[in-house]
């Protein structure tokens, strides 16, 4: 029974913690590796063919098969369990990363070679990161941890590996090069499969055993479809999903190139972009853990708009014209605050709205659209920079950020965000009766 297996990590009365620490610690492993990697790979090619399209490409070639294969592992998260699929996709990320520098390092590295391994890379990636996303709910449960702080300790992880990643990847890239942050990336995902191999429980995450007991466990395609079914009948979450796609595209196209190209255009170099990630990612810390302790007490609606103006437009704007560089730190720090405040609420939304035996497929594809856009922010913006300059795409990005989010809140579904928090939560329904089988 489910009550029974949640109550494993209870012995002689005391409380363990280990599943929700295993899934957090992989969480910060593999977001930090993938944080140095943001300015490895692209300062590589950057100082190697000094293309900013070609920096692009590599970022589409990328990102591109990590929303497509994040999107079809859904039904397989919930089949066969988050645990087993986050531990295979750690150890496929690390011999694909490995294999960057010892290939450079022999000679061996062509351009076209480098994108076959980065779509690699994106193709584990992608199941790995749904995975832990996955496991954070039952963690928490299986540890007798309230969902809203595990969700929001969960945040605080991202953040400070978000900060830790930009930071050790521009000081590696500057010291030593960008092979250098590679293999540091490598490691990180070795560290992340040999946590989640140890330190959590097998079959964590896996689906209900009674289905299949009576014999009506349904295939893939028939989970894929119900996952389908449920976001088609949530005018809210596509809202919000198409918000954060363009969202996400905007954001890909100022971190994989704009930001580069600035910090070569302006001399500061490969420590500027690790200077403004940490900047941002630290401030980002403090807006979550003040979100985690607040945000129930916020509106919802009006929280998530004032997240987007602080961390949108700002960026784009203030790299487009001649400031200094602690002027520059400053707005990507109140930007990096504001965006803190973001994701407790949208990951609230979600765990509300969506059936826990559902997360899987629903996450998938939910994330996969919203990831949808970054592909093609690297290369849009790369061609922009090489069509109309580096000045008037910042311009344009910020723009294009401020329209997006205040057009999104203005629409009617977003009433549905304060008016329908509080205590009932839909998690707590049935998959059949939030969403009937397609």
């Amino acid at each position: 029974m489910r009550r029974a297996a949640g109550k494993e990590h209870i012995a002689g009365g005391r409380r363990s913690l280990r599943p929700l620490v295993g899934v957090l610690a992989a969480m910060a492993m593999a977001i930090t590796g993938t944080r140095i990697s943001v300015v490895a790979i692209p300062w590589f090619v950057l100082s190697t063919t000094g293309s900013a399209t070609q920096t692009g490409l590599v970022v589409f070639c990328e990102m591109t098969p990590y929303v497509i294969v994040k999107a079809l592992t859904g039904p397989v998260v919930d089949r066969i369990g988050p645990r087993a699929v986050s531990w295979s996709a750690d150890v496929v990320s690390t011999a694909a990363v490995a294999v960057v520098p010892l290939l450079h390092v022999l000679g061996l590295l062509s351009f076209p070679l480098l994108l076959v391994l980065v779509a690699v890379i994106g193709a584990a990636r992608g199941p790995g990161n749904l995975a832990k996303e996955v496991m954070v709910p039952e963690a928490a449960e299986r540890c007798d941890v309230p969902l809203e702080r595990a969700t929001g300790v969960s945040g605080v992880i991202e953040r400070l590996a978000s900060t830790v990643g930009p930071a050790a990847g521009g000081a590696l890239v500057a010291l030593l090069g960008p092979m250098a942050g590679l293999v540091v990336n490598a490691v990180c995902f070795a560290l992340g499969s040999v946590i989640i191999g140890l330190l959590l429980p097998r079959g964590m995450g896996r689906a209900e055993a009674p289905a299949a007991e009576a014999g009506d466990e349904p295939g893939y395609w028939q989970r894929f479809g119900e996952g389908f079914t449920f976001l088609r009948r949530e005018p809210l979450l596509l809202t919000l999903i198409v918000m954060v796609s363009i969202t996400n595209l905007l954001d890909a196209a100022i971190s994989s190139v704009l930001i580069p190209v600035w910090a070569d255009a302006s001399g500061h170099g490969p420590a500027a972009i690790g200077l403004l990630g940490s900047a941002m990612g630290a401030a980002a810390v403090g807006g979550s853990l003040i979100a985690t302790a607040v945000a129930h007490r916020l509106r919802r609606r009006a929280t998530v708009i004032i997240g987007f103006l602080l961390c949108g437009a700002p960026r784009f704007l203030v790299l487009a014209f001649d400031v200094p560089l602690g002027a520059v730190v400053a707005v990507f720090a109140v930007s990096g605050f504001g965006a803190g405040f973001i994701n407790p609420v949208l990951g609230a939304l979600l765990f509300e709205r969506v059936p826990r035996g559902m997360r899987g497929r629903v996450n998938a594809l939910g994330d996969a659209a919203a990831w949808a856009g970054i592909p093609l922010g690297g290369l849009i913006a790369g061609a922009a920079v090489t069509g109309v300059g580096l000045v008037p795409a910042l311009v344009t990005g910020g723009i294009a950020y401020f329209l997006t989010t205040n057009l999104a809140g203005l629409r009617p579904e977003w009433r549905e965000v304060d008016r329908l928090r509080g205590p009932r939560s839909r998690s707590t329904a049935s998959p059949e009766r939030a969403a009937p089988r397609a």
